[in-house]
């Protein structure tokens, strides 16, 4: 008897349990998605100051100084015809020449490039083909030379801009 009881009690508990798991309720949404285009980029700092202190007896090109102290970093979902492009905030004189280097994994760097009369209207090309994803710590390289021609420059802020755009 003991045993039938057993039975039956378990019997019934099993079927309260089956009963439970199928008690149940349910809600659903409905969730919008959406990626948009994203760009953007960033520098690691401003680099040294650039000062020419010498040159070369009978030449009228003054010995050039290079800075590759400071790196950036890209992030952008666009497509594959985005590019980096670079200018300053105003022309150097004539005689003063800035060039711009930036590296890329991602795309095609332009090699040094002259910037020194690029502003926002004339913005240059400095790295083309940038692929989808992220490019992170590559090199920014700057060369200032001077003709002794062009005489002296007193110490001048330039500001560099780089912008990622399609």
């Amino acid at each position: 008897m003991k045993k039938a009881m057993m039975v039956l009690m378990i019997g019934t508990l099993s079927m309260v349990a089956v009963e439970s798991v199928r008690a149940q309720a349910t809600a659903t949404q409905t969730l919008t998605l959406a990626v948009n285009a994203v760009y953007q980029i960033a520098t690691s700092g401003n680099p040294s100051p650039l000062t020419i202190t010498t040159g070369t007896a009978g030449s009228d090109n003054l010995t050039a100084v290079t800075d590759n102290s400071t790196t950036y970093s890209i992030t952008q979902n666009y497509g594959n015809t985005v590019k980096i492009t670079a200018n300053l905030n105003s022309v150097l004189a004539a005689g003063y020449n800035l060039n711009l280097a930036l590296g890329s994994t991602k795309g095609t760097s332009a090699g040094s490039v002259d910037i020194s009369n690029a502003t926002s209207g004339s913005a240059v090309n400095v790295v083309t083909g940038i692929q989808r994803g992220a490019d992170a710590g590559q090199s920014i390289t700057y060369t200032f030379s001077a003709l002794a021609s062009a005489g002296t420059l007193s110490s001048t802020a330039k500001t560099v801009t780089l912008t990622l755009t399609n």
